[in-house]
């Protein structure tokens, strides 16, 4: 049996497709557990609407998403665990193949490629889109590189905790989700690649997943969060794999090269700052001439 999370807070627009992509799944031995994050739309009172047996819904106040992921991971009773995102959808054969090819390869974690979709269910198929070119970018590195673990300090190319399955037994060694608000997916693939060398399995060629893309996302504190909590990660798994001997000599150099990256960027505005039109600079003297007569005045 599979045992699909689903952690849902407010959203009532997506989480009936999000519910029926488990339900209707080709491969039916699973129990699905929906964990309501306190959500104060009509999230709750649709997925109670739905009458099947392997559905469970609990109900708690907000707490955070991997704090309710965490909380479904101690309920799950399958030999396989899946996680999916509200606002997310599976392809109705994605359990099915995960499960087979778990089964050939001995996989204790897997993911695939994904489909990035707007609000309203369209895929994003322009190759310009912005988001579209970040990922082909990290899919590229990882098809040069061909490490999985090098790969991911390029980019989270997983993008997502929907994207997801892994043994219960893994899940046991691993543990739980961390407690980094916009990262604990990245933070949770690396510990997953640490704790399985060679056993987690990339699907590259199959996009069994639908990833929604918000329209109103903007950029703002959020931003500046993920790229910190980014960075925290990035250096913290960067140096899992290196000898202990040699990690204070990485970590200085890499500490250098970020703070060069600042003073660069620095010196750049400071010389491309630009130079004041004549009218400006009329406005300038005319302002030093009259505070230096207002200051002999007062003298």
């Amino acid at each position: 049996m599979i045992s699909v999370i689903i952690p849902a807070y407010n959203h009532e627009q997506f989480i009936g497709a999000a519910v029926e992509s488990v339900l209707g799944q080709t491969w039916m031995d699973l129990e699905l557990l929906v964990i309501d994050d306190g959500s104060t739309d009509r999230t709750g009172a649709i997925v109670q609407g739905y009458k099947d047996s392997r559905l469970t819904y609990l109900y708690q106040e907000n707490q955070d998403a991997f704090n309710t992921i965490n909380r479904g991971l101690g309920l799950v009773r399958g030999d396989y665990v899946a996680i999916l995102n509200s606002d997310d959808v599976y392809t109705l054969n994605r359990l099915e193949r995960l499960v087979t090819t778990q089964k050939q390869t001995g996989a204790q974690c897997l993911f695939t490629d994904v489909i990035p979709i707007s609000d309203s269910g369209d895929e994003f198929v322009d190759p310009a889109f912005g988001w579209n070119v970040w990922h082909q970018k990290n899919r590229r590195f990882f098809a040069q590189c061909g490490d999985l673990y090098t790969a991911f300090l390029k980019g989270n190319f997983m993008v997502t905790t929907s994207n997801l399955f892994m043994t219960a037994q893994a899940v046991k060694k691993v543990g739980q989700f961390c407690s980094l608000r916009y990262l604990h997916d990245y933070d949770f693939i690396f510990r997953m690649m640490l704790a399985f060398p060679g056993k987690v399995h990339y699907l590259e060629n199959e996009k069994l997943l639908y990833y929604r893309i918000h329209s109103g996302n903007t950029l703002g504190e959020a931003a500046i969060t993920g790229r910190e909590q980014d960075k925290d990660v990035i250096r913290k798994y960067m140096l899992a794999r290196v000898p202990d001997d040699l990690q204070g000599i990485i970590s200085a150099g890499t500490d250098r090269l970020v703070e060069l990256e600042h003073e660069l960027l620095e010196v750049k505005n400071a010389l491309h700052k630009p130079i004041p039109g004549i009218k400006q600079q009329i406005a300038m003297l005319t302002q030093s001439i009259s505070a230096r007569l207002t200051r002999k005045g007062g003298n």
